[in-house]
């Protein structure tokens, strides 16, 4: 784990290493002030040597100056290393997290995902922070100012041995059982975040119910969760300080005990005993400040936890070696496919299907809720990987494509169209980035989108809200459309792209569809009947397999579901026209 978070630092290497080089210097001009104090008491005070005292306090004025701007210039660096690496560990999850499949996506809650690359990469900000630095200088401090207080008095320095175990037993028991408690809490934190994205996302569908208030005590039901995790933590983590106390002034009674006695019979001088007890704060400030270290990087090891699983996670479609790279023509075969989004053959979404599909043809796509309509196109760009069987794309196997080839040539709109914050140019630009102005408008054209963005006061150079909230359901999927097509596909998937148009827009797009774009394979899933109906073949899935495919004449003659599905609509649309 640690070395797989290393590799984050990179082009900080450099501050991360001197940061520690500056600590130890500090520490060292640290050391030697209590030293020089005692020399300065001893053989100026006492002695009235003004002159010594003038000189040795300079020096220490200087050495002291000479201290704080090394440990600022530590803290300054230390913060451009922690940060850099902070900002590299976020760059490579988000990287790895743009490699995803779809099932890899499936395995993180986007809550999930959210938490670990803000919450779990600050805490693992702070605690190398605190490495580089204090974990660092804790250590070179105790182990200098018990050797300087050795050196200067050996019985009041064993004092401090006497703590030590004291200390590691208490913080051990401590740390041991906190560690399940902060896992346990940032599992609550993605439930947390979960809860506010819903909220926040569906907000509109939250008050024209008037469920807020069932919203708020789902939101204080995981918050006090967090609280009581927390709170228990802190409880325990609470006994950190106490034992620091029992230590550091129980010590300092001692020193202060013997030491007098040493001072009256002439074996210790007054400045060697201001040294000692300088030393002696050193130390247990020194171990104080250690425990701290030890804290944080116990509530940051289930963070780097969760953050290695991500940068570890590994997508399950990849290349295979010296893949495919052309794709001669949108033809379309399916030979014997079966899906299943766990891999367990027992639960199969897709059984045995087998389509063939000419390169050019208009396939409609028709079956009941949960008939697995998506789940069959969302295998043609790869999205997931089929179970069993073979599904080629111009004649190759999708498995031997590299991926960005196949899916640069495969245009899918997406069941849930999603447009992004910016102007419809730069929403549209995602379908080709170097699409001309003249591109852009035919392609809105054929989509009949062109109407509606005329109409605006900016046209083209609108800006979309955040998810689209400023258009409206059916010119979200045209603008959606006219993407896909500047992508000048081979493969076109309407997944139900058209079900928030009119019937009349609807007929449009598919009348511009077949004159302007003729040589593209268009696959679209639809509700209706009317939108499928002049396609070159229809497809009829049931509970995953295919029940029927036809034309719609020949469907009536023969498919009951088909026949079903067609009265039922043709039928409503009389009644209305009645009305």
């Amino acid at each position: 784990m640690i070395k797989k978070l290393a590799r984050s630092i990179r082009e900080f290497k450099s501050p991360a290493i001197l940061t520690p080089i500056l600590v130890v210097i500090e520490v060292f001009f640290e050391v030697i002030i209590p030293f020089l104090m005692a020399d300065l008491i001893d053989n100026g005070i006492e002695s009235g040597d003004m002159r010594h005292v003038a000189f040795m306090g300079v020096l220490l004025i200087a050495l002291s100056l000479i201290a704080m701007f090394l440990g600022a210039l530590a803290g300054s660096v230390a913060a451009k290393a922690s940060t850099g690496f902070a900002r590299n560990l976020r760059k490579d999850m988000f990287y790895n997290v743009q490699n995803f499949s779809f099932s890899n996506i499936d395995k993180f809650s986007t809550s999930s995902l959210v938490t670990r690359l803000t919450t779990d990469v600050m805490n693992v900000q702070n605690a190398f922070q605190m490495i580089i630095r204090m974990a660092v200088r804790c250590p070179v401090m105790l182990v200098m100012s018990f050797i300087a207080a050795f050196s200067t008095a050996p019985d009041l320095a064993l004092i401090f041995l006497c703590s030590i175990p004291i200390l590691t037993i208490g913080l051990l028991l401590i740390m041991t059982s906190v560690h399940p408690i902060f896992k346990r809490v940032f599992k609550t934190y993605d439930k947390l975040n979960k809860i506010v994205q819903e909220n926040v996302r569906g907000v509109r569908v939250v008050k024209s119910y008037a469920r807020e208030k069932f919203e708020e005590s789902k939101f204080y039901e995981v918050s006090k969760q967090i609280f009581d995790d927390f709170s228990r933590a802190e409880k325990r983590l609470a006994f950190n300080m106490p034992i620091m106390q029992f230590c550091m002034f129980g010590g300092m009674l001692l020193i202060s005990w013997i030491g007098a006695r040493m001072v009256v019979g002439g074996e210790l001088s007054t400045g060697q005993l201001m040294s000692v007890f300088t030393y002696s704060m050193q130390i247990l400030m020194s171990l104080m400040m250690l425990s701290m270290v030890f804290v944080m990087l116990y509530i940051s090891r289930a963070s780097a936890e969760r953050i290695t699983e991500v940068l570890d996670e590994q997508s399950d479609l990849t290349n295979r070696q010296s893949p495919i790279t052309t794709i001669k023509d949108g033809s379309l075969v399916f030979n014997n496919v079966s899906f299943s989004y766990s891999g367990d053959k027992e639960k199969l979404s897709l059984i045995d299907v087998n389509l063939e599909i000419k390169s050019g043809e208009t396939i409609g796509i028709l079956g009941g809720t949960g008939s697995s309509k998506t789940t069959l196109v969302q295998l043609i760009p790869r999205l997931y990987d089929v179970t069993e069987g073979s599904l080629t794309v111009g004649g190759v196997d999708v498995r031997d494509l590299d991926i960005k080839t196949l899916r640069d040539n495969v245009a899918m709109v997406l069941q849930k169209n999603i447009l992004f914050g910016g102007t419809i140019k730069e929403n549209l630009r995602w379908g080709s980035p170097d699409a001309t102005d003249a591109e852009i408008i035919h392609a809105c054209k054929l989509a009949q989108a062109d109407s509606f963005i005329e109409e605006l006061p900016d046209k083209y150079d609108t800006m979309i809200e955040q998810g689209g909230t400023n258009v409206s359901g059916g010119q979200k999927q045209r603008l959606c459309i006219a993407r896909a097509l500047l992508k000048h596909p081979k493969v076109l998937i309407l997944d139900d792209s058209t079900s928030a148009v009119d019937t009349r827009t609807d007929a449009m797009i598919r009348k511009s569809f077949k004159e302007d774009i003729p040589h593209i394979t268009k696959l679209i899933i639809a509700q209706r009947v009317a939108s499928v109906q002049d396609a070159n073949k229809i497809v009829v899935l049931d509970n995953g397999k295919v029940h029927a495919v036809g034309t719609h004449d020949e469907l009536l003659d023969h498919d009951p579901i088909y026949t079903e599905v067609y009265n039922s609509q043709t039928q409503g649309g009389d009644f209305d026209e009645a009305i």
